[in-house]
């Protein structure tokens, strides 16, 4: 798998030492971590990654499992591996993180350094949804429900009938994936969530460290499913802390 092709990189203005790949929700692309790119030290290198079906790869097959978007997401990162790899994923995001991570170490010994997921349920508590086989009116409305998207752009019918293929795949991943037994990471497990989130409740969070025998953190911060765009001074400070005090 190409490397350039899955992922954005913003490349450390100095001798890098470690690397930083994010992993976007649901609907989601790139361009949501946009201001993230320069947010980190000149030693962080930070890869986003780039969803098949959108943006520059509007014309690539949309991918609607997530095992099969795993495995190529894995692949893609192993070039990157030689230096200390943080994984954090929003929603959708750290579902696939998770698996990611779980990849890396069980095929090809890399221990990521730590995993950071947020605002979503840990894979044994997850539970199965159909919005995948609604009509497109009803992911519409999910997604101005769960807000982090301008769906204000899908009123437009040629804008909507890109996008929405894109969308509909993954919503199946989410929808199709879990719950699944709650295989350990090796690595260190850091939630983050925001307090008013519809859709993953804060106590649900405290499940993922079910996974994390290498130690876990909760963070609950303002805000509902995407307060990360309200508190994004505070969660890339302590991604950044973090990082920097492993190394």
């Amino acid at each position: 798998m190409d490397g350039n092709t899955w992922f954005r990189r913003y490349s450390a203005t100095g001798t890098p030492r470690r690397r930083l790949v994010l992993l976007p929700h649901a609907g989601g692309s790139a361009s949501f971590f946009h201001t993230w790119g320069r947010a980190f030290d000149g030693e962080t290198d930070v890869l986003v990654a780039k969803y098949p079906g959108r943006h520059q790869r509007l014309g690539d097959p949309c991918i609607d499992s997530m095992e099969v978007l795993a495995d190529q997401v894995t692949a893609a990162l192993l070039p990157f591996t030689d230096l200390p790899v943080t994984l954090f994923g929003h929603s959708m995001g750290a579902s696939l993180a998770y698996e990611v991570a779980l990849r890396l170490e069980e095929r090809h010994g890399i221990r990521p350094a730590t995993l950071h997921v947020s605002s979503r349920k840990a894979p044994h508590r997850l539970t199965p949804r159909d919005l995948h086989r609604q009509g497109d009116d009803a992911l519409i409305a999910e997604l101005r429900r769960l807000g982090g998207t301008d769906t204000a752009l899908l009123d437009d019918p040629d804008i909507r009938k890109l996008v929405l293929p894109a969308v509909r795949a993954d919503f199946t991943i989410v929808g199709t994936y879990g719950p699944r037994t709650p295989t350990p990471v090796c690595c260190p497990v850091h939630a983050w969530i925001g307090d008013a989130d519809q859709s993953t409740a804060v106590g649900e969070m405290d499940a993922w460290g079910d996974v994390a025998p290498g130690g876990f953190r909760l963070r609950v911060l303002p805000g509902g499913h995407f307060y990360l765009v309200e508190q994004y001074d505070a969660v890339v400070r302590g991604i950044s802390e973090q990082m920097v005090a492993i190394g």
